[in-house]
């Protein structure tokens, strides 16, 4: 069984997920459980030995291992963990904070990518999952602490089905892989204010005067 998520600190481990289809294999053999160079190969479209290389390079580091039988490119992998989190603390050196940019903007592109690609077959999918399928956007003014609060919520969510992605017996007749992308941000710089609103606590005092 896969041990528990871990917080990716190491940058040349982040540098080494840093690669597109290192990130779609480790998304295939998590959802196959073990998986082949072969299986990889015709879940992704790339070569069997581009697969076989770049699963050699996640086994360096540490994100697969051998899974039992098979030989060769015939050898199935399975995830040494599901999943790993990754971010930018204050006391983090530059080399680590650059390559958990990196890696966090291949990750976001891969995602739109998917979604995109989704939107674009979305008409071949029956009426219900067309209709269950969906993305939201908006803005609104939040507090730091609110945003944290609002993203543990989404967490808490995506928790309440997190049993299924390791007992496949926990999964209801008829369920499906289903990616969920959800995320916070702040989309202007620290400095940015609305019209009238205040930036200080000396320009609210000055404001209200």
């Amino acid at each position: 069984m896969p041990r528990e998520p871990y917080t990716l600190t190491d940058p040349a481990r982040l540098r080494a997920l840093s690669h597109p289809l290192r990130v779609e294999l480790l998304e295939v053999i998590g959802l196959e459980r073990s998986a082949t160079a072969t299986r990889c190969a015709e879940l992704t479209g790339q070569s069997v030995a581009s697969c076989a290389y770049h699963l050699g390079i996640l086994a360096k580091y540490g994100f697969v291992e051998p899974a039992d039988g098979g030989r060769g490119r015939e050898k199935p992998w399975q995830l040494v963990t599901y999943g790993q989190t990754w971010g930018i603390e204050d006391d983090m050196e530059p080399e680590t904070a650059m390559a958990s940019e990196t890696l966090s903007e291949i990750y976001i592109d891969r995602a739109a990518e998917k979604m995109k690609r989704w939107h674009r077959r979305s008409s071949q999918e029956a009426a219900p999952w067309r209709h269950a399928a969906g993305f939201w956007a908006g803005t609104t003014w939040l507090t730091a602490e609110e945003m944290a609060d609002l993203t543990e919520q989404f967490g808490t969510l995506l928790r309440r089905y997190e049993e299924r992605v390791h007992d496949p017996g926990t999964r209801p007749a008829g369920a499906r892989p289903a990616e969920v992308f959800l995320s916070t941000w702040l989309p202007h710089p620290p400095d940015y204010s609305a019209p009238g609103q205040a930036t200080t606590t000396e320009d609210a005092h000055e404001d209200s005067s």
